[in-house]
């Protein structure tokens, strides 16, 4: 698969739900960074299983209806690519709507993901989210 592919799959499968599929893109020791973690929340999830025990409750705290605006640009490096994207859902908990705009950073190796830099604004997503507790409950990542 092309990087675009992998980007895709991987919006399908947080659209579907399917948190075990999601982690299944990663090679066996790949990453997810968060560098605009909140103190006290993970900055980097290292390997597939982590990545897989990290998602699995993704669903209970967020359901995403889609993804309106995507755009996945090609770095100079053809195993990097640039995801731009937005996510639109409710959050589980209180049936608030969601909205919220992500830039991630994604390196490939073999057709699957090495590493996702998931630059996300955590304060914007504790807003949206209603508030801190519900973005404790989950460690920091409400995204793809």
């Amino acid at each position: 698969m092309e990087a675009r592919e992998i980007v895709d799959r991987a919006l399908d499968l947080l659209l579907a739900q399917d948190m075990a599929g999601f982690a299944g893109l990663w090679t066996e020791d790949g990453v997810i960074e968060f560098p605009f973690a909140a103190p006290g929340y993970p900055q980097r999830v290292e390997g597939r299983d982590a990545i897989a025990e990290y998602m699995r409750g993704y669903p209970d705290l967020l359901q995403i209806k889609d993804f309106p605006v995507k755009v996945v640009h090609q770095s100079v490096d053809p195993a990097v690519v640039i995801a731009e994207f937005q996510a639109v859902g409710i959050v589980t908990a209180t049936g608030r709507p969601y909205r919220l705009r992500y830039i991630a950073v994604i390196t490939l190796q073999d057709n699957r993901i090495q590493n996702y830099r998931d630059y996300w604004s955590p304060l914007a997503a504790a807003e949206a989210m209603g508030g801190t507790e519900q973005l404790n409950t989950f460690g920091g990542a409400v995204d793809a």
